[in-house]
């Protein structure tokens, strides 16, 4: 199994910046990907990035390109959410989710973002 542990969410205002941390434990040697995930309330769970643990190669949904960065330190089993531009529909409950290579993923407990207009 893989055991995740989110961090860095909070209060800002419109227009400011957060970076979430995602530290994984237990199998990493078996992790393929990492990924964030949010939830507003009363929404479904909706992908926001991705990135490959292996080549770094990083997808985003469409709403969040250019102003969220997806990254990693493997060394640290560690993936991170630079978040910028903050808009108040960013607001939500953020999950951290790992895939390992035999297909199963893993969730972190969540770390809720508000942004305030």
């Amino acid at each position: 199994q893989v055991q995740l542990v989110e961090s860095g969410g909070g209060l800002v205002q419109a227009g400011g910046s957060l970076r979430l941390s995602c530290a994984a434990s237990g199998r990493t040697f078996d992790i393929s990907q990492m990924g964030w995930f949010r939830q507003a309330p009363g929404k479904e769970r909706l992908f926001v990035a991705s990135i490959d643990w292996n080549n770094g190669r990083s997808l985003y949904e469409d709403s969040v390109k250019g102003r969220f960065t997806i990254f990693r330190d493997n060394a640290k089993n560690t993936v991170y959410l630079q978040m910028n531009s903050l808009k108040p529909e960013d607001t939500a409950v953020y999950y951290c989710r790992s895939r390992v290579k035999m297909g199963a993923v893993y969730w972190g407990q969540g770390t809720q973002v508000s942004v305030s207009s």
